[in-house]
């Protein structure tokens, strides 16, 4: 079923899962298109971003966020068109950013949109490498992890959007870059394409030993996002005085309990008071929001030179996020996650 103008196509959170998301989780539904009143404009989504983060969002726990109620469209960043405009700034045709979720169309009074202009070159670009994965990596990198020329930086996912970003710009600052993906032809793309000293493959039977070997003079900044075994591994490569910007743990989102073997708090806190590490999480929007025209103007600098380079799966039909979204949870994307609604 294609997006058309008279239909709002909405995946609806049904069922809050337990582990996995599964066909019970997640559904779509149709109704009309919403009807834009005075000061408020119609939007049609052409794009939609998938993250990690909106697997929180499914279940009922005290976040940082208001997790998704049941009965309504799942949320998500997107890039959308002006369908019709009651809102100063905002012109039908115009191509926005907004947070417009898992539908078709959405009604907003401007709060929160930026205005993309006519003729974007690369509108999904938005949501990637110019938009909050992008940002996340610029930030928890340079204002976090604090990286100095000749020290080693390892990412997890180095792969992803975030992971990708981190590596490229520490190569820009003159540090080692050190990839964790999932797969030669991931580790392989991390080298040969985006400029990284090593990657190693976290489902190697030795990857512990060739993370080792990749840091021969130890981890100074280690940009978190997956957690689990990944980080079992790194824990002791970190040197004293290092840094470990959290921004995500993949590895748990779906994780109904504990992970087996011993108590791992431990050794974790022993290793941050022995080693005087820093470990800080953040919240990209809520932490640096002032820092985005900085990042904006470095990044379109990186890329126009080649310095960076940036890869995007697109996923054709909203009908297929769900399933999009379960790859992108367990590794199997490859880039960063976009699916196109519409036709544009």
């Amino acid at each position: 079923m294609s997006q058309t103008a008279d239909t709002n196509r909405q995946i609806i959170l049904k069922n809050r899962p337990f582990g996995k998301p599964d066909d019970t989780t997640l559904a779509l539904e149709t109704t009309k298109p919403p009807v834009a009143g005075k000061g408020e404009m119609l939007l049609r989504v052409e794009y939609l971003s998938l993250d990690p983060y909106m697997r929180g969002r499914m279940n009922d726990a005290k976040s940082y966020a208001d997790p998704v109620a049941i009965g309504d469209p799942m949320v998500g960043g997107t890039v959308a068109q002006v369908v019709t405009s009651d809102v100063d700034g905002f012109a039908v045709g115009d191509w926005v950013l907004s947070f417009s979720g898992w539908q078709d169309y959405a009604v907003s009074d401007g709060v929160g949109v930026t205005n993309m202009g006519t003729n974007p070159a690369q509108p999904s670009w938005a949501l990637g490498i110019m938009g909050m994965p992008g940002f996340t990596a610029y930030c928890g990198l340079l204002y976090i992890g604090e990286p100095k020329a000749g020290e080693t930086v390892v990412t997890a996912g180095a792969t992803g959007p975030v992971g990708a970003t981190v590596g490229q710009i520490a190569k820009i600052k003159g540090c080692r870059a050190v990839g964790i993906a999932g797969g030669a032809d991931k580790c392989a793309y991390a080298v040969n394409e985006l400029g990284f000293d090593a990657c190693i493959d976290r489902n190697a039977p030795d990857f512990a030993q060739q993370l080792k070997a990749a840091c021969p003079d130890g981890i100074d900044v280690y940009f978190e996002n997956v957690g689990g075994a990944v980080f079992d591994a790194v824990l002791p490569l970190l040197n004293p005085n290092a840094r470990v910007p959290l921004c995500g743990l993949i590895s748990q989102y779906n994780a109904t309990s504990l992970p087996d073997g011993p108590d791992r708090m431990g050794s974790l806190m022993g290793a941050l008071l022995v080693k005087k590490i820093k470990m800080q999480g953040f919240i990209i929007f809520d932490d640096f929001p002032h820092h985005y025209p900085e990042f904006s103007k470095e990044m379109i600098g990186w890329i126009k030179s080649g310095q960076i380079k940036y890869r995007e799966q697109v996923v054709e039909g909203l009908e297929n996020a769900p399933a999009a979204f379960n790859d992108l949870l367990e590794g199997r994307n490859f880039g960063k996650m976009v699916v196109k609604t519409g036709a544009a």
